[in-house]
């Protein structure tokens, strides 16, 4: 085993165990809590009194402390439905529920309102958006999404933006082949197996998102290098039989190998086709790309 694939595999076993992994849809207790248990248009009862447990329970908040406990719960709340389009935000009844200052709050509602979840304007307060205006790109919606209410559509819609944007990242990659990145690739891959040989599922999805990551970083175009964010967020919380990236297995790693190789010999198409086929969804779906959908 390499030096990096020993180090990589030893901090995903000593990390956080809140990530995400596999089938780990569940981790939200709103996501299949019945109607009458979530929060009432008129009160806060049912959110969690105490920022502390919710600190335990959400991975969105990445270390941020109370700030982002409340940004994660709020958003949670929010793309839930709990909290829905046109309701007002009164940020001394949020400091009371959760027990935090004014200033908690006032960042936690700007940070909302940059994702596109809430807005502010005088005389009028600060209210819940339409789904029609959240940036539906942003990570921590994109996760808020996945382990929600909206979880099937979220998942659908990332496999379809993935199938877009990845064959054409890999199929442009060929072209950009400096011997460092061929290298990182071809590194990513190697953990995965080692991974994937020790069941150690945490380190195989850290690695594949970095190869997905990294692959589109190197296409040459900026405007897809934007999207790289995407891809990881996708990655981590896919959950389920939506591409071959989803489970560890000899033929997903035998597909990340195949783009590696044709990444070296300078193969765009070949890179393309590798990345389609990765991509393509287990033999249980009925279908590799979801049909078009009536309007």
């Amino acid at each position: 085993m390499s030096t990096l694939a020993h180090t990589m595999m030893t901090a995903a076993r000593s990390a956080d165990s809140r990530l995400a992994g596999p089938g780990e849809l569940d981790r939200y207790p709103y996501a299949d809590a019945p109607a009458a248990d979530r929060l009432g248009a008129s009160a806060w009862d049912g959110a969690e009194p105490e920022l502390g447990r919710v600190g335990r329970r959400a991975a969105g908040s990445r270390g941020r402390g109370l700030h982002g406990q409340l940004v994660q719960q709020l958003g949670q709340m929010i793309v839930s439905g709990d909290l829905g389009a046109d309701r007002p935000l009164v940020p001394e009844e949020i400091g009371q529920r959760f027990e935090v200052s004014r200033t908690v709050v006032r960042e936690s509602l700007r940070v909302l309102e940059a994702k596109g979840l809430v807005s502010a304007r005088p005389n009028v307060g600060t209210r819940v958006r339409p789904v029609s205006d959240w940036n539906l790109l942003d990570p921590d919606i994109i996760e808020w999404r996945a382990f929600g209410p909206q979880r099937d559509d979220q998942r659908r819609e990332l496999s379809e933006l993935r199938w877009t944007i990845e064959p054409l990242a890999a199929r442009l990659a060929a072209g950009h082949g400096r011997e460092e990145v061929q290298q990182r690739l071809a590194d990513m891959v190697e953990i995965m197996g080692h991974a994937m040989a020790q069941g150690d599922a945490l380190t195989f999805s850290r690695a594949d998102a970095e190869f997905h990551s990294l692959l589109i970083q190197v296409a040459g175009n900026r405007m897809l290098e934007h999207l790289s964010g995407i891809v990881s967020a996708a990655l981590q919380v896919s959950g389920g039989p939506v591409t071959g990236c989803d489970r560890p297995n000899e033929a997903s790693l035998a597909q990340h190998g195949r783009i590696v190789d044709a990444l070296a010999a300078g193969d765009g198409m070949a890179a393309e086709s590798a990345m389609r086929q990765l991509l393509t969804v287990h033999p249980e779906v009925e279908r590799v790309v979801p049909a078009p959908r009536e309007h």
